[in-house]
């Protein structure tokens, strides 16, 4: 049992979230344990199992700033400029994020990651202990059981911070003791992993700096770069239905549906019926909690609290601004109920925002990348955007590159959205817009945009 105190902290999830909040907590002078369930992946290799590839932004990125990591982190990632659309019938077209190489988001590795997250929180004074799962919480007497190497670790604690990812131990041993509102929804969609090996020379096989993207409607692939060459690819489609994963049983009928629907991709896969046989399928959901917090005794964050899907490449960006978030209300002087629910106040409206964009974005991705009216809205939102700068913005630049609140984002893409379709709609060019109107109701509907 290890004693404590009112500056002691006892993280539970040592993935992404749990050593960067660990770090900065330390750094502020916190006592902070970290217990994580898996062995050490410095020492063990990383455990994690196959996962889709994170995608870095401008969130996750002040957040390793605030940590001092950043120039580590930005050493083992590969920049991505926008989107590389794979069209069906045919050819590719880059459709850049931003307006420059200035806003980019960056592919890394999630072990890689880890395991430097890791290291820096050690060098900082973080107690960790791995192979130590989470097995019950006495929240009266403030003891937490962990279980690991045939020992049951009796932990006092003051805190407990769940950071143990979208099926944290945490989390159910908080609903044992309250109720939290706990809501899963599962998309009617499932994903799997394949893999792009690098060329015979050593180098990319395709545009290193970009995502790739073959969008088919209620299905797609997606490729993000890695740093050692390769890309992993995801392939995302509906449980159920005539091009499902119901009907695309093994690897054999999963190259034939990649030489009908994804054709310039099957030579650049060349273990693909391997993979596809090997790989697990991966379930998608979206997490909803009423609550985060129990009192001061307990709070969640990242995956552990708001699990959302991954067509925003935002998880880790979330969660990562969580701990920010989360450090800055511990380092005022109030109690760990007030900052726990001050936390929860702040970021739980965001997460929501968030969660649902990640959602709408599968549809932007999987159907409307290659649609004319998107691309006629994207056009009209680039010159609006520099009509009116710091005005109207895109809400893509908003969610990356920028760090206004997910929910100003969320609401004022809705706007801008209405105001695009509502300029494009029987259009096919934007000759003759009446942009005398369009200026008005730009100026009429969006008020100047506070980037935080």
């Amino acid at each position: 049992m290890s004693a404590t105190d009112d500056r002691h902290l006892t993280l539970v999830g040592a993935g992404l979230a749990g050593p960067l909040l660990g770090l900065l907590l330390a750094r502020r002078g916190w006592r902070v344990d970290l217990f994580e369930r898996r062995g050490d992946p410095r020492v063990h290799g990383y455990a994690g199992g196959r996962s889709i590839n994170l995608a870095l932004a401008e969130r996750g990125l002040n957040a390793l700033r605030t940590a001092g990591v950043d120039a580590d982190v930005l050493k083992q990632a590969v920049m991505m400029r926008g989107r590389m659309v794979h069209f069906r019938e045919g050819g590719e077209q880059l459709q850049r994020y931003g307006r420059d190489d200035s806003e980019v988001i960056w592919s890394i590795s999630r072990g890689d990651l880890n395991i430097l997250l890791l290291d820096a929180a050690e060098a900082a004074g973080v107690n960790l202990h791995f192979d130590r799962r989470l097995e019950s919480v006495d929240f009266d007497a403030q003891i937490a059981h962990f279980v690991g190497e045939g020992e049951d670790i009796a932990h006092r604690f003051n805190a407990l911070i769940g950071s143990d990812g979208a099926g944290s131990s945490l989390r159910a041993a908080m609903l044992r003791a309250t109720d939290l509102g706990e809501r899963v929804e599962v998309m009617p969609h499932s994903y799997k992993e394949l893999e792009i090996p690098p060329a015979l020379d050593g180098g990319f096989r395709m545009e290193a700096n970009a995502l790739h993207i073959w969008p088919r409607g209620d299905y797609m692939c997606i490729a993000l770069p890695n740093d050692e060459r390769t890309f992993t690819v995801t392939l995302f489609m509906p449980n159920e239905g005539p091009i499902s994963f119901e009907a695309t049983a093994d690897g054999h009928a999963a190259k034939t549906l990649f030489e009908r629907d994804f054709a310039d991709a099957v030579p650049l896969i060349p273990n693909l019926v391997h993979d596809y046989d090997a790989n697990p399928t991966g379930m998608l959901a979206t997490l909803y909690l009423d609550r985060w917090h129990l009192d001061g005794r307990a709070v969640l964050l990242g995956d552990a609290a708001h699990a959302m899907v991954p067509f925003h490449g935002q998880g880790m960006n979330c969660a990562f601004e969580d701990c920010v978030s989360l450090a800055s209300h511990l380092a005022l002087d109030r109690d760990l109920a007030s900052a726990f629910a001050a936390f929860e106040a702040e970021r739980r409206p965001n997460a929501a925002a968030i969660q649902a964009m990640a959602l709408e974005n599968y549809r932007e991705m999987s159907d409307r990348v290659d649609d004319a009216d998107f691309l006629l809205q994207r056009q009209l939102e680039r010159q609006l955007a520099e009509r009116h700068p710091g005005l109207f913005v895109p809400r893509y630049a908003m969610v990356s590159f920028m760090r206004v609140p997910y929910a100003t984002a969320y609401e004022r893409g809705r706007i801008q959205r209405a105001l695009l379709v509502e300029a494009t709609t029987g259009r096919d060019s934007l000759d003759g817009i009446d942009w005398d109107w369009l200026d008005h109701e730009v100026h009429a509907r969006l008020l100047p945009l506070d980037a935080g």
